[in-house]
This record gives structure tokens, sequence and C-alpha cells, in this order.
């Protein structure tokens, strides 16, 4: 093993899984911290430990990264990467610094990055700021996000707010000028930088001036670079990506839980191709008014004659959510959420179903655990950053598409069911 990464979201490790898997290596996904990663590091040149800590509180994932850290080294990794969301949200009280200073500490150094730029699906840094599309990111559907609003654009300043090392920026001029010039800006100071990146050419420029890094922290994206520096020291080989992916036979659901606005639009769409959809709502949940039973048979009921999948959905606008969280409390309102659809799963996969899309990082980790998966390995690409995945260690196979919420196009539903079929 070459590389061992630690996400802060499920969906974000499949991300990151994916983009080292199309740039020739081999990836094997792990869910949490096992007792040992020697079994699945012999396979893999990457392996990608998946955490549900973007949202904890900041000691709590810094004590999981750090866990992760040290079980991903005592496997072999040469180098460490530290994933987060390409929206680089968060509070100010973290978790993206926190968990950055702690892993430096943990391995002695001084000087990392942070670049969590993803041109494909529109994540850009120039001038140090954080851009959707052609929209800062304070201006953008994030800001209204009920967990972790984006309203500073500025990511030195968001990330000086959550940690006491120094936070610089590499600007775009150094960044056009090559990898040895954005190697010789790290190397000034200590401290962490921010990396301007507004295509694809830059990402792969970045990633071989940071090859030598200890720990490297960013988008998955900023990840495109790493392989062909490997290949070039002899480290791997190429792999073809998706090797080895066959979809089970069987039927499938939709199960989204995220409230982005990209969400909302690819729901809409399935709904209106006719893929029949069940609507949760957050406080007849938590009051028992909808429980598991109910869901699972509405989707047993459908899936049989409908072209499209069942879809339920618990995405709103956000106003709605707001209403939730202020009667059962910011976290409890998603938490019932996600407790349902990952209950509904299980009970769908042990009636027979082995296809399960998820929406939503939350989600997805709340889905995978229920399945029972711990390991997963990378599949075909649907859309940028989102691949279908097979579980390597359940009693029967399934395949999962773990989409985090902005994710995608609006026809991804349905694009990810013509590719199965």
């Amino acid at each position: 093993m070459i590389l061992g990464a630690i996400a802060d979201d499920l969906t974000g490790a499949t991300d990151l899984s994916l983009i080292l898997s199309r740039n020739g290596m081999r990836v094997v996904q792990v869910i949490g911290v096992p007792d040992t990663l020697d079994a699945v590091a012999q396979q893999a040149d990457a392996v990608v430990v998946a955490l549900k800590s973007r949202t904890n509180p900041a000691g709590e994932a810094i004590e999981m990264s750090l866990d992760a850290a040290r079980a991903l080294q005592a496997a072999g990794a040469r180098q460490l990467f530290f994933k987060y969301c390409s929206t680089f949200d968060s509070t100010d009280e973290g978790n993206i610094g926190p968990v950055a200073a702690a892993l430096m500490t943990h391995l002695g150094i001084d000087r990392t990055i942070a670049c969590p730029s993803f041109p494909e699906n529109g994540r850009t840094v120039y001038k140090g700021h954080l851009f959707v599309f052609d929209q800062l990111i304070s201006d953008s559907p994030m800001k209204d996000h009920p967990l972790t609003p984006m309203r500073d654009p500025d990511l030195v300043r968001v990330l000086s707010r959550q940690t006491t090392r120094p936070v610089r920026l590499v600007p775009h001029e150094t960044v056009r000028t090559g990898a040895n010039a954005i190697e010789a800006a790290i190397s000034e100071e200590p401290g962490i930088c921010i990396v301007d990146a507004i295509c694809d050419d830059d990402l792969r420029t970045i990633g071989r001036a940071v090859a030598g890094l200890p720990l490297v922290t960013g988008g998955s994206a900023v990840a495109m670079g790493l392989p062909d520096v490997y290949r070039e020291t002899g480290w791997i080989t190429s792999a073809a990506p998706g090797d080895g992916f066959v979809a089970p036979e069987g039927h499938g659901v939709i199960l989204a839980g995220s409230c982005s606005a990209m969400t909302r639009r690819q729901i809409a769409a399935a709904r209106k191709a006719g893929a029949p959809a069940l609507h949760l709502d957050a406080l007849e949940i938590a009051s028992g008014a909808t429980t598991i039973d109910a869901v699972a048979a509405f989707v047993e009921a459908e899936a049989p004659r409908s072209k499209l999948p069942p879809l339920v959905f618990s995405s709103a606008d956000p106003d709605v959510v707001a209403k939730a969280q202020a009667e059962l409390g910011r976290m409890r309102a998603g938490e019932v959420v996600e407790e349902l659809l990952a209950g509904v799963a299980a009970r769908l996969a042990g009636r027979g179903f082995t296809r399960f899309l998820s929406a939503g990082g939350e989600t997805s980790g709340a889905i995978v655990a229920a399945l029972g998966t711990s390991a997963l390995r990378i599949g075909p690409e649907i859309d940028p950053g989102v691949p279908w995945v097979s579980a390597l260690d359940t009693e029967r196979p399934l395949c999962l598409a773990l989409k985090s919420g902005n994710f995608g196009s609006e026809t991804f539903f349905m694009k990810a069911w013509e590719m199965l079929a």
C-alpha cells in the first residue's frame, strides 16, 4: 500500500476512491477503522478509511482520525491524505482545522496544504476564495446547509478560525509557474497553505508538488496527480478502473436524506420520470406516525411494477428543515431520518433487495452500517465523483451508489439505473 486516506464521511471516501481508481490505482475502501488493515492492504495500492466525523465534536473527530492514521501506517502507508468535502463546509470549531493540525502533530511535521478544489463539479479556489461554479460559496445554497452553513468564502480566514497553526495562501500565479514553485512556496514558512486551483491541470501540478509531503489535505480531486508520481517512482503499475464489478440481479431502491439543492432537483427529475415516491417528514418519524415497516412495505409493493426504483426521500426546502430542527433539535432532526432510512435498507436487504442508491453523506454512512458491509470495491463511474461500488463482505451480493448531496447531474438517479440495465 502506498497511500492511506482518511475521509470525514462515506460519500467523500467513495469520491476519493474513484479519483484514485480512475487514475490507475487499485483501491479498497473500508468503513470505520478495523482492528487491522493488513489483509486489504495486500490487495490495494491505496486504502481509503471512511469515517463519520464531519459533524462530530472536534475531539471525537480528532480521535477517530488519529486511530485511522495509526492503522494505515501500521499497514504500510507511505503517505497520508485527509479528505474533506470540496465545499469545505465545517463550523468555526472545525473539524477540518483541528483534524489537520492533529495529524500534523502526530506525524511531527509543520507544513501541509489544504485544497478543496474540484473543477469537474464546479468547485474552484481563486485568491483563496471558494467558488461553486460562478458563485462564491457564501452566495450558493451551501449558505443554508442545516449543519455546516458556509457563509464565508475566504478559506484562509475560515481555516484560521479553526486552528492555531499559521494559514497562508499559495496564489494561482504561483500554481501556474509549476510544481517546483508550489513546492518552494510551501517550504517558505511553517503552516497550512491554501492552494488556488481552477482547473484539473492545476490539480495535477499541485499533486506533483506535494507527492513528497507526509500529509496532504483537501478535496478528492487534488489527489488526481499523485498516481502519476507513484508510477514514475515505480511504486505502482496501472490498473483498469472498475475491474471486476458485476451488478447483482434484484430489486433496487433510492433513499435520499440530503436536503441539498441538487438532490432536490434530482428527486424532482426522478418523480417526473415516473419513479414512485414517498416523502418522509422528520416530525412524523419522531412521533411514530411513520415507521420502518410502513416505508419498507411501500417499496416492496412498488418495486416489481415500476421501471424506475421506488424513491424514499426526506429532502425539503430550508424553511421546512428549520421547522423540524426547531422542534427536535438540529442534530436530532437529521438523526431520526438517517435511522429510519438505515432501518429500511436493512429490512429490504433481508427481503432480497440488492441495489441501493443513497443521497447524502450522513445518510449513506448510516445505510452502509445497517447493511453490514465494511469493505467496498470501486466500480464504474455514474457522474463525476460518484461510482457504483460492490460490497466485499456481505452474506449476499450487494451494489451501492453513495452520492454526496451536491454531486451528480439532475438526471443522476435515472443514469445510475440505466448503467446497471
